[in-house]
Parts: C-alpha cells; structure tokens; sequence
C-alpha cells in the first residue's frame, strides 16, 4: 500500500475526561501524531458537562486543524461550534441526524459486525461506517467484525469504513489494507504515554 493510500488516525475520547489533564495530554498526541478526527465519547449525560469537554477538546482540535464530532448528543453540534456526530444505533437516526445538522456535518454510524447495518448506513447518509470490536473483548455481546468484513466491505462500497475495539498492532498491520481509519481510545489512553503509544501503533500501519 502505497504511503498517501494509509489508512488515517480517528482518536476517540476516555468516558470521563479530567478537563485540568486531558486537553494537554490531547495536544501532546496531536502534535506527534497525524489525527483526523476525534469523538467525544464521554459517559456523562449532563449537558453541563458535555459542553464544558466539548469546549475545551475543540479549542485543541481545531487549533491543529482536526474535526471533532461527538457521540450521539447531535443538538450539542451547532451549539459548541463541533463538526459533527457519531450514532452509535447503527442506521436508525442517521437520516434525522443529516437532515437536521445539514450537508456539510460530520454523521457516522457504529455498526458493530452488520454488514446489512453498514450498508444501511451508508445508504440513509452515514459519512462513514464503524465496525468492531475487532479484538477479543468482553465488553458488548462478543460478536467481532472479521477481517473479511473490512475486505468486503472496502471492495464493494465506496462510504469510508472504520475498525475500532481492542486494537493491537497486529490487528492494525493486518486490517491496513482494508480500511480507511483506526479508532483508538483506551489503546492509549490507559498507557502511561498516549502520544508515545499512538505514534507505535501508527507505525504499525
């Protein structure tokens, strides 16, 4: 694969994010490592809350000219100035959500192991598709999105296609062929180093 065909970085967010901390462990990682995207992926529902992170990640993210979009709260978009939303109910609110934000927002979709849900997705306007977990994990109901998943899927549908859940860097050079972005989060953000363990896990691509 040649080096421009790559696929690209998209950083998902910790559940609960210490806002004195984190947007400058964000910009460490950003500034060593080439990030496309980012989803504020945060367990809280208090829109206080939401706004405060929302706030404070796009100040980093769009100084170093990378997207933001956040799961699920698609009213908070316009409101915090983000690029837009990332549905984790596969295909079910992605033609409310394009309708809504407009054309030019960001709207993905998680899919889990579906391909009929990505395909559905991709049809009702998803900008892009998830799939995962792709590593062994005990979190959801088990099910992960095969590598045959991501060849299928990378040579009959043209919607951007991401892998995300319990990446390794084997699982990384394998899948590199066959998808256009790698979602990681707690791969490094359980580490010691996030910025030294995403630029290893990028070189894996």
């Amino acid at each position: 694969m040649a080096a421009d065909d790559r696929p690209q970085i998209y950083l998902i967010t910790p559940p609960v994010l210490d806002l004195e901390i984190f947007p400058r462990l964000l910009a460490r990682a950003l500034d060593r490592v080439e990030v496309a995207c980012i989803r504020l992926a945060l367990a809280s529902r208090d829109e206080y809350d939401l706004g405060r992170a929302a706030d404070a990640v796009r100040e980093v993210a769009h100084a170093r000219d990378v997207a933001l979009v956040i799961e699920n709260h698609q009213t908070l978009v316009e409101k915090h100035g983000l690029d837009g939303v990332h549905l984790t109910d596969s295909a079910r609110s992605v033609r409310a959500a394009r309708k809504a934000l407009g054309a030019d927002a960001i709207v993905g979709a998680w899919c889990g192991a579906s391909r009929d849900a990505g395909m559905s997705a991709g049809e009702a306007g998803a900008d892009y598709v998830a799939f995962g977990p792709v590593g062994e994990t005990a979190l959801g109901n088990g099910k992960r999105a095969e590598a045959e998943l991501f060849a299928w899927w990378s040579e009959m549908v043209e919607v951007p296609v991401v892998a995300e859940g319990a990446l390794s860097e084997d699982l990384i050079r394998a899948l590199s062929p066959v998808t256009d972005f790698f979602a990681i989060g707690d791969e490094i953000w359980r580490t010691d180093d996030p910025a030294k363990t995403l630029e290893t896990l990028a070189k894996a691509m």
